[in-house]
This record gives structure tokens, C-alpha cells and sequence, in this order.
């Protein structure tokens, strides 16, 4: 079977694998769509994310969904939960799978990911898609499951004033996820005016190019003056850190959902002190597939339109080309 793996940075080798054997509590699926998430362009670009390093091939992907091809739900569509938690740690018992501490995570370390015809993945992280999801859709479930839990430690309340610093699909989700829960203001920045135009469409109430020297200002005045009452970084750039800090008015929050390419965020600890900001780091997700298939099902968030490219296994070296630059908004292979 054909699987996509990362040798060193920056080189992807399409090579044939002996077919994977399911466990007792495993099932086979047969993938069928992948998204290239920003994490997956950190492996790439730099052979690693924060402090994990590449030390052998590995199969990229945990945005995905397939056909369970085994068992007694075989011919079944599924999307994949990529974390898979050993559930009896005190992290697990209490709720927090994300913090497992024997965590295997897909496409990361030592666990190969969905960039594979087919994958054995555990039977109870694998999640029925409903006829009305296509494949991409199911794939789709993963980034929006992150921004459900990044919306769930914000607390987000009706009436809120609310920023989304990066606007790629995650911080797009973010921003319909602040719209459903009643914010009054959605200020939204990115640097790139298609993803500015985006953001508009699904709920952001002002957006401002994040390139602008003024931008903080702006956002300031545009929320009254004192700022907005939670703020949202979720670009992986210094730039965003700093304004979502500069830009939340004194006693709010501050999440950090995005990753930083040197395994490093700064900020002003005057800034934050003086203000007693709460600053919430984001870890992926935790127990957000059931309610991410009703939002979808629902038509309540909009998943397929952030699909702007697909392309087959094949065509890989476009696909991650067209992601590094930031083409459309979400790139899919399908296998």
C-alpha cells in the first residue's frame, strides 16, 4: 500500500508499506481524505514541532477520515480521533485526555498518521460520519474539535467582544464558534486579504490586515477603547501573541491556540500583570467529536467551504506547496 512519508525536512517520499494488522481492539480503515494542518507544515519545514524531533520516516496527517474496512462496522465512514489516550491515567479519569500522560498522537513522534491507503486505528476513537458529511468534512471534524475546546476555556458568553488573531482554518472556526455563542464583536486579523475576506463571511463583525503598524490601535478603538474581552491568538506568530495581549482590556483572557516555529511565545509581563490577564494555552482537543459532528450536521458551522484545494496522493509535492503558501484556506489530499 502507498503511504506519504517525511525523511528530513522538506522531503516527502511516496513508498510502499506492507499492509497494517489490526489489534483486538483495532480496526482497519481504509483512508480517504487528509488535511494539511499548520502542525503538519512545522514537521515539514523544520523535521519537527516544539520538542519533538524526526528520528525515523514518518507518516504525516491527523486530519483525517476513511472506511472502516475490518469488524463488525466494516463499510462504515469514520472520521479518525488522532489522540489516542490510555484512559486510565489521572489525566484521563479526570476528564482531560489531552493531557495523557502515554498519549500516542497520529502523524507525530513515534506514531505514524493518516497519509496512508490504510491505517489500524483503535475501534472506540473511530466516529460515524452522517450521510450528509462528505470524507473532506469528516477530516474537517479534527481542527474544529480544537476550536471547540479553545472556545470552551475562553468561557465565551453572550454579548462578549471577542478577537481572532490568524485566520487560517482553525482561527475561521474560532470565528464562527464566537458568532454561535452570541459575541457582539468579532474583530478578526491575518495578514493575507483572502483570509480577511473569509473571516468576514463567517461572522467577523471588522477584520484588519495584521501587516498594518497600527493595527493594535485600531482594534482598540474599534472595541470601545479599554479592548476586547477575550482574544484568541491562533496564527504561531509573535506578532499576533503581542496584539491579542495589547489588545484585551484589563481582568479578560488570552488563549493561545497556535504553535510557534522556534518552540517559543514572549510576551510583556507588565502588559499582562497590570492588566491580571488569565493566560490559557490551548492543547489540541479533549471528548469535542460527538458535539463537532452536530454543529456540522446542523449546518451551524460551515465545514466544507474551507476546503479550497484537494488533490490526490499523487500530486503531494503540490499539495504541500500550495499549503506552504497559504493558498485558499484548507488543502485535502484524497487517497
Amino acid at each position: 500500500m502507498k503511504s506519504l512519508k517525511l525523511v528530513r525536512a522538506k522531503q516527502l517520499v511516496l513508498v510502499d508499506d506492507p499492509e497494517p494488522q489490526p489489534a483486538v481492539d483495532e480496526a482497519l480503515v481504509g483512508v480517504s481524505a487528509v488535511g494539511i494542518c499548520g502542525s503538519d507544515l512545522h514537521w515539514f519545514d523544520e523535521g519537527g514541532i516544539g520538542d519533538s524531533q524526526l528520528n525515523r520516516p514518518l507518516v504525516l496527517g491527523h486530519e483525517f477520515a476513511g472506511t472502516i474496512l475490518s469488524g463488525e462496522r466494516r463499510g462504515t465512514r469514520v472520521a479518525v480521533d488522532p489522540a489516542v489516550a490510555c484512559g486510565t491515567c489521572r489525566y484521563c479519569l479526570e476528564g482531560r485526555p489531552n493531557l495523557c500522560s502515554r498519549l500516542r498522537f497520529a502523524g507525530h513522534g513515534a506514531q505514524d498518521g493518516g497519509l496512508s491507503a490504510r491505517i489500524a486505528w483503535p475501534d472506540r476513537f473511530l466516529f460515524p460520519i452522517p450521510d450528509k458529511l462528505d470524507d473532506a468534512d469528516g477530516a474537517m471534524l479534527e481542527p474544529l474539535g480544537v476550536a471547540i475546546h479553545a472556545v470552551r476555556l475562553a468561557s465565551l458568553q453572550f454579548g462578549m467582544q471577542v478577537g481572532v488573531y490568524g485566520c487560517g482554518p482553525i482561527g475561521l472556526l474560532i470565528v464562527q464558534l464566537a458568532r454561535l455563542s452570541g459575541a457582539r464583536q468579532i474583530i478578526a486579523t491575518d495578514r493575507l486579504p483572502h483570509r480577511l475576506e473569509a473571516a468576514k463571511n463567517y461572522g467577523a463583525t471588522q477584520v484588519f490586515n495584521a501587516n498594518d503598524p497600527e493595527v493594535d490601535r485600531a482594534i482598540r478603538s474599534a472595541s470601545g477603547g479599554e479592548g476586547v474581552d477575550v482574544a484568541f491568538e491562533a496564527a504561531g506568530d509573535q506578532a499576533a501573541v503581542d496584539t491579542a495581549f495589547n489588545t484585551t482590556r484589563p481582568g479578560t483572557c488570552v488563549v493561545l491556540v497556535g504553535i510557534p516555529p522556534d518552540n517559543r511565545t514572549v510576551f510583556s509581563a507588565s502588559t499582562a500583570r497590570h492588566k491580571e490577564l488569565t493566560i490559557q494555552l490551548c492543547r489540541r482537543m479533549r471528548h469535542t467529536y460527538p458535539a463537532a459532528i452536530d454543529l456540522a450536521v446542523s449546518g451551524k458551522v460551515d465545514l466544507r467551504s474551507l476546503v479550497t484545494g484537494r488533490f490526490p496522493l499523487d500530486s503531494y509535492q503540490e499539495a504541500f506547496a500550495a499549503a506552504e503558501r497559504r493558498d485558499g484556506l484548507k488543502i485535502v489530499i484524497e487517497l
